[in-house]
């Protein structure tokens, strides 16, 4: 039987961090872990890891797809956030966001790691950028880390 893992360590590697403005008091810390963890678990280098700003989480599928078609980048971390307002508009922003996301991963079959978090509060926001809920972004970016290795070896 032959099973395929990936594990965290990718030196050499290189990561792109689409991260969004919008929210920027929460998304900053989710950027903040997502680096942290790609240093820390993943032994990336500064120089592996370019991170560009958008302006809200519905232009992050757009840019991943961009940085995608460049090839120079093993794998994408999107961050954002999207909190739930009095309109509709927080549907369709997270909803557009994820499916644009998915689209780029699948066609383009580099990994596009999910950091973008959705929430009913400002207050459930502050607990997945780094209390309670642990981060968000660290978790994406641990995500992207061990599909950059399971791809390498399918």
């Amino acid at each position: 039987m032959n099973i395929i893992e990936g594990s965290f360590e990718a030196k050499g590697k290189k990561f792109a961090i689409v991260v969004s403005r919008f929210n920027h008091f929460i998304v900053d810390s989710l950027l903040d872990g997502a680096v942290d963890a790609l240093k820390r678990h993943g032994n990336v280098n500064d120089e592996d890891i370019t991170i560009v700003r958008v302006p809200g989480a519905y232009e992050l599928p757009l840019a991943a797809k961009k940085i995608a078609k460049k090839g120079e980048a093993d794998a994408i971390i999107a961050i954002g956030a999207v909190i739930r307002g009095g309109t509709p508009h927080f549907d369709f922003v997270a909803g557009e966001s994820n499916k644009g996301l998915a689209q780029v991963c699948l066609e383009s079959e580099i990994p596009v790691s999910f950091g973008v978090i959705t929430t009913d509060s400002i207050e459930q926001a502050i607990e997945r950028a780094g209390t309670k809920a642990g981060n968000k972004g660290a978790e994406a970016a641990l995500g992207a880390l061990e599909m950059v290795n399971v791809l390498a070896q399918i």
